[in-house]
């Protein structure tokens, strides 16, 4: 199942967090001011969440780096896990953490920049335990950033995202980030704060061949941090919205403790 990883030297989380911030459609990212009045081409329900998400007058950012805790299944068994993630628009995102199995430390990262994609798990940082890398890999890391876009919110105020209001409480973003197409449905409240989100992500959950299904998030709890409000409890899985999601598909709980803007 592991594929062979290239000998290249990758780019480090830190170098990831420091790079030039770029531009997301009609609007320069790092240098635009984030003003309610500039909604008046999205539907209602996108003005609800993008006020709730950002205050008036933060910068947009290109790029998030989020500090994390919580517990990640591996197998049938949840171990608890800290880590930390930066999510760079238009370039990508390196989350790296630590677990633990019966008591020893096992470092991982998951990564996919600039179109490379890759995933490692190493026992006491040395021997590996599970690596892949490849085209089904960057794809499936693909849709995992774009769902993470509610942890950046400002990537929705580009022209690019196309809008579709469900009904009174559902939201669907369609665009195109990281080579993949995206369609995310977003479930809110009255305020505006998200209750959910689902999409269709590429990926292999039940071991076999690589397949869109259904992936989702669901939001517990809600933070504000350098003017962005954004999940901060968060359950991810896949089988969304059946049965499976609790059994099966469900392997990822974190709390976000920090998260840093620019």
């Amino acid at each position: 199942m592991a594929q062979t990883l290239t000998n290249l030297k990758p780019i480090t989380l830190e170098k990831l967090w420091q790079a030039q911030p770029v531009s997301l459609g009609a609007l320069p990212l790092g240098a635009t001011l984030f003003d309610p009045e500039d909604l008046t081409a999205v539907p209602p329900l996108a003005r609800r969440y993008l006020r709730w998400a950002i205050a008036h007058r933060t910068t947009l950012a290109s790029a998030v780096r989020l500090h994390m805790h919580g517990t990640i299944k591996l197998g049938d068994k949840w171990h608890r896990f800290t880590g930390e993630e930066v999510i760079r628009w238009q370039r990508g995102m390196i989350w790296r953490a630590t677990t633990w199995m019966q008591g020893l430390p096992i470092f991982g990262a998951d990564r996919l920049v600039d179109g490379v994609g890759e995933m490692r798990w190493k026992l006491l940082g040395l021997l590996p335990l599970m690596q892949a890398s490849g085209e089904d890999v960057a794809r499936s890391g693909a849709g995992r950033i774009q769902g993470e876009a509610v942890w950046l919110p400002s990537v929705f105020c580009s022209s690019e995202i196309a809008w579709t209001e469900l009904n009174e409480s559902q939201l669907q973003a369609d665009f195109t980030a990281f080579g993949e197409p995206a369609h995310l449905t977003l479930t809110l409240d009255a305020q505006g704060a998200i209750q959910q989100v689902a999409m269709q992500r590429w990926g292999s959950p039940e071991g076999g061949d690589y397949h869109y299904d259904t992936f989702g998030v669901i939001a517990e709890a809600t933070g504000t941090f350098d003017g962005y409000t954004i999940p901060t409890q968060i359950r991810a899985g896949w089988f969304f919205g059946t049965d499976r999601f609790e059994s099966e598909g469900e392997f990822f709980r974190c709390t976000i403790d920090r998260a840093c803007y620019r």
